[in-house]
């Protein structure tokens, strides 16, 4: 066999994703929380994005970041857990090249949301600390470019991991030890460096979550200064209130991401595969799944769309 022989085009190659290691006994078991939660996903993002577009005092930029949270969280889930569940129920893990694209829109949706939280932390501080000037800083004008800030920084960012993946040479390794593609599970099957790959990915983390984070954090300090300083406790508590679902929605989606970034990296041995596939996979389904109830639980304004749309439909049967 010539040495040519042993190293193969990527796009030559039908690649086998296998789910969670040595989990594959319980993969039926699985399934049916994650397949729960993703129905819940779907409906509950849905439908929060259905009431903000339809009731005219939801009208505002919080709702407007609110239902491209939402918007986002369904495409996250939907480009993950489709393939993950037809592994679990149908070992179906085989992918080819051009299904690699789900590598792409993983990665561009999950930058694209920490953009969009950071946006709605920025909404936050200005409805608190210059609250007489909210309609004048955010205007729809300013609002829509932060929108598109926020998909046109994703994908620049995330767009070069495809020619990351692409340029590197493969040896026939065609076993993905996960259930779903991402950059560096997708680069460990390279029979060459990967070191240029694993700068890109610290360096996007850096430049894109890592960032979004420290300044979330000074919105809210900056933010939490002036709530304290307000003279009245009643104004104090519903100043708290009108941030506290977004706090729970923060630590809801960077907490996970965060360890599965860094036990990804440096975690070597210490950290079972499949605590890590595992969390990996609860990251993309759990955030979506709980981010529509916690702002249906803790925001009136949606609670009394939701019950009048509701209390139409039984009316009108």
């Amino acid at each position: 066999m010539t040495t040519s022989a042993n190293y193969t085009n990527l796009r030559d190659i039908w690649y086998t994703m296998i789910g969670i290691p040595g989990l594959e006994d319980m993969h039926i078991w699985l399934s049916i929380p994650i397949c729960s939660m993703y129905i819940v996903a779907l409906v509950g993002n849905t439908l929060l994005i259905f009431l903000i577009f339809t009731e005219r005092t939801l009208h505002l930029p919080m709702y407007f970041f609110l239902s491209m949270l939402a918007l986002g969280d369904i495409l996250l889930s939907t480009v993950t857990t489709p393939k993950m569940l037809a592994i679990f129920w149908f070992k179906a893990g085989g992918i080819s090249f051009g299904s690699w694209s789900q590598m792409f829109f993983l990665h561009f949706v999950f930058v694209a949301e920490s953009a969009i939280l950071l946006a709605m932390a920025f909404d936050r501080y200005v409805a608190i600390c210059y609250p007489l000037r909210y309609t004048t800083i955010l205007t729809p004008s300013v609002i829509a470019k932060m929108a598109a800030a926020s998909v046109s920084r994703s994908f620049f960012i995330i767009f070069p991991a495809v020619f990351l993946v692409y340029r590197l040479t493969y040896c026939g390794k065609n076993i993905i030890r996960h259930s779903y593609c991402e950059h560096m599970g997708i680069a460990r099957l390279a029979c060459e460096s990967i070191k240029v790959n694993i700068y890109y990915g610290m360096i996007v983390a850096l430049l894109s979550l890592c960032l979004d984070m420290v300044l979330i954090i000074i919105s809210y300090a900056l933010i939490l200064r002036t709530i304290f300083r307000i003279p009245s406790r009643d104004a104090r508590l519903k100043a708290l209130g009108t941030c506290g679902s977004h706090i729970c929605v923060i630590l809801l989606f960077y907490t996970p991401a965060l360890f599965s970034f860094f036990a990804h990296r440096f975690g070597g041995h210490s950290i079972p595969l499949h605590v890590h596939i595992l969390l990996a996979n609860l990251y993309v389904i759990v955030p979506p799944t709980l981010n529509p109830i916690i702002y249906g639980v803790k925001t009136k304004e949606i609670q009394r769309r939701f019950i009048q749309v509701f209390s139409l439909n039984k009316m009108l049967c």
